[in-house]
């Protein structure tokens, strides 16, 4: 049993689903931080989009923190919570199984790349 088993499942609503690749490692066969980043983000993003109903931007991460490597090969469920929905912007929690956490916040942006008011 790998380490990853043995933490609690993350808050909020599951997002995404992947499987690490030999592609996505160093020469240690660690998953690089940035391609976790990369993840969270796509889930994220995902997340705030359907809330938003239509596109959204990231504008900010807060707070990165990895708390255990990666192997290649792991299967990573990444989760979002949302903390906060402003009138254009989305805070929410994202997380993996308690490898990675941080704090994502997204602005709805309309076709011309505009902030735009997130429908209620």
């Amino acid at each position: 049993m790998h380490d990853l088993d043995m933490d609690p499942v993350p808050q909020g609503e599951l997002a995404l689903k992947i499987t690490t690749l030999p592609r996505d490692c160093n020469s240690f066969g660690d998953i690089y931080g940035g391609w976790l980043v990369a993840q969270m983000d796509v889930a994220g993003t995902s997340t705030a989009a359907r809330i938003a109903r239509g596109r959204v931007a990231t504008v900010a991460i807060d707070r990165m923190g990895f708390m255990v490597p990666v192997p290649v090969g792991a299967q990573l469920a990444f989760h979002c919570d949302v903390l906060d929905i402003g009138r254009s912007s989305i805070k929410m929690l994202v997380e993996s199984r308690k490898v990675t956490e941080a704090t994502f916040v997204f602005v709805a942006i309309d076709d011309r790349g505009r902030t735009r008011v997130i429908p209620s």
